[in-house]
């Protein structure tokens, strides 16, 4: 009961904190689109999608430090050390890497001038510092201080990239408060890389480096899977049909990410339990919220009309239950992934690989429309849920049998 109540409180701070930190990155997004030309408005959300990429190094940092102090909290010292000598060189590895890929496609995302992409990978230091911190407060299950991480990024981007658009709408402007905002989150979470004492040997750095590579790995493959049908869509549908599409991928994002506090409060007991009642418990959890979420769509199609856009996308009106359920299922997704990071199995990497190969196949062959689309996502999907959460099982009977 002590366990259960704890882990209820725990899901209520950070859902709330995850919540308002992302109403206050929608809000920035708002801002950019009241002050912003149409033009600069795209060339901003081609930079976000290259951050949204290039956090998977920051999510992978958090994984792997909450994975290493839920299962040994004796050794969080050191733990916390090793954090703090490799995070501040792996963000800025990352900056630096972001900075000159984003560079390299200053003329292709016409960004007219290449402060755009350097602040872009400017914006990644401290993002990436970021996941460390929240890892050490997800890994110990301090989850007000997590909570703060995650407002502090949110409020963070708004007050200062909306700040700057005010004071000068631009590309560069917007970049250049994302960039400062960053840092947020990072004075936030300044108490959690603090140490009570330095006793002790320093961890080895290699093996916490090799995790934090397999899991930004695992992530990066989740994420080409969840945004793999929003580029189909622009490559097979036509413009209007792909607008469409887009319109309903609003619902399939807030699907996916919604949930995600369920993952957060959950990993710290995943990365312990050597069972799989821990998973089956935040698989069910997740997709009750799903569930909830499609029957609600389905019933109330016009009210979830205005959260795409309004009467510009009715002809889609009554299939937006299917994106509910597509992002619901990726929501699963996303959980074993999380599953895995905790438990240090990579093996799901292979299967998302796989799932996204499928998919893309899948679509270019049969030629789909906006149905056809959503419907190979759900179905790509679930049988990647299904495979997960059957093969271990599987595989423990099979070696049961043959002992």
């Amino acid at each position: 009961m002590r366990r259960a109540g704890g882990l209820l409180s725990g899901s209520t701070v950070v859902a709330a904190g995850m919540i308002g930190a992302n109403a206050a990155a929608y809000g920035m997004t708002i801002v950019a689109a009241r002050l912003l030309v149409p033009r600069d408005l795209g060339a901003v959300t081609a930079l976000l999608g290259i951050l949204q990429i290039g956090t998977v190094v920051a999510l992978s940092l958090q994984a792997v430090t909450a994975r290493r102090i839920a299962v040994a909290p004796d050794q969080r010292e050191a733990t916390i050390g090793t954090v703090a000598r490799v995070s501040v060189a792996i963000a800025l590895g990352t900056g630096l890497l972001t900075g000159l890929v984003t560079v390299a496609l200053v003329g292709a995302l016409d960004l007219g001038s290449i402060w755009p992409a350097l602040l872009t990978g400017a914006t990644l230091v401290p993002l990436t510092i970021m996941g460390a911190m929240a890892g050490v407060a997800q890994g110990a299950e301090r989850w007000g201080s997590l909570a703060a991480i995650y407002l502090a990024n949110g409020f963070g981007r708004l007050v200062f990239g909306g700040g700057a658009m005010v004071i000068d709408p631009s590309v560069t402007s917007c970049l250049i408060g994302l960039a400062i905002g960053s840092w947020a989150p990072v004075l936030a979470g300044l108490p959690q890389l603090r140490r009570r004492s330095a006793d002790g040997p320093p961890e080895s750095r290699r093996p916490f480096l090799r995790e934090a590579v397999l899991g930004s790995h695992a992530l990066l493959a989740f994420y080409a899977l969840g945004n793999a049908d929003a580029l189909l869509a622009r490559l097979l549908l036509s413009p209007h049909d792909s607008g469409l599409y887009s319109a309903g991928l609003i619902l399939s994002k807030a699907a996916v990410f919604l949930p995600q506090f369920v993952s957060i409060v959950f990993f710290p007991l995943l990365a312990r339990d050597e069972t799989s009642r821990s998973r089956h418990r935040a698989v069910l959890g997740v997709a009750v919220l799903g569930l909830l979420a499609t029957v609600a769509t389905a019933l109330l199609p016009r009210l979830a009309l205005v959260a795409v856009g309004g009467d510009q996308y009715a002809e889609i009106a009554d299939r937006l239950w299917m994106f509910v359920l597509a992002g619901s299922l990726l929501s699963i997704v996303n959980l074993l992934v999380w599953d895995a990071l905790a438990r240090h199995a990579h093996g799901i990497v292979t299967s998302l690989w796989i799932a996204l190969t499928s998919l893309v196949v899948a679509t270019v062959v049969l030629q789909v429309g906006i149905v056809g689309l959503v419907a190979s996502v759900i179905t790509v999907a679930l049988a990647l849920v299904a495979f997960v959460l059957v093969a271990p099982t599987a595989r423990a009977r099979s070696i049961t049998t043959g002992a």
